[in-house]
């Protein structure tokens, strides 16, 4: 490999303000992607800048959110971390959003945005982390070979929840995914 080479074309860092607008239409897009079958419908572009604008005028401690950008720095995936408020014991992180463009899918982004996230909690003193997601989503076997437990009602019905009590678990299968660079 010529020494001038990139490895690998992309790179991963914090969110700042200065990506709502990026961040806006690639949150619009993966979202009708994975939800909407590619098709519109879902929230507006106007909407998600809204609500990323209100994120980031909240407490920087109360959240993060790390993008992913390939080299011509065009946002391509985003993962956000906030506490877990909601009620689930035994959980003090929620990997609240994840979404990688569909195009980029199946060459490790994902794991590496889910390893970053967790490797941020633990800097933040946050050792557990869960999310919610969709039961009959194929991104379930994804987060199943990431070691996370499904999460069950209290009927015992499974409803897309999955969870990692030690994020050192999860920091165990990510390998050099989630170190900061």
């Amino acid at each position: 490999m010529d020494h001038g080479e990139c490895a690998f074309p992309y790179s991963i860092r914090l969110a700042q303000l200065s990506d709502v607008p990026a961040l806006a239409a690639l949150h619009v897009r993966t979202f009708n992607e994975t939800h909407r079958g590619g098709q519109s419908g879902g929230p507006s572009y106007e909407v998600r800048e809204r609500q990323w604008h209100e994120a980031f005028g909240t407490q920087p401690e109360r959240w993060f959110c790390f993008v992913i950008e390939d080299a011509e720095g065009t946002l391509i995936g985003f993962a956000k971390g906030t506490p877990h408020t909601g009620g689930v014991p035994g959980f003090a992180g929620e990997l609240n959003k994840l979404y990688v463009l569909k195009r980029f899918h199946r060459q490790g982004l994902g794991r590496m945005l889910v390893c970053r996230v967790a490797n941020e909690f633990l800097a933040r003193g946050i050792t557990s982390m869960l999310l919610f997601g969709d039961a009959a989503s194929p991104s379930n076997g994804f987060y199943e070979r990431l070691g996370a437990e499904r999460l069950h009602s209290a009927e015992g019905e499974f409803h897309g929840a999955y969870g990692w009590r030690d994020i050192h678990t999860l920091l165990s299968r990510c390998g050099d995914a989630g170190q900061v660079s």
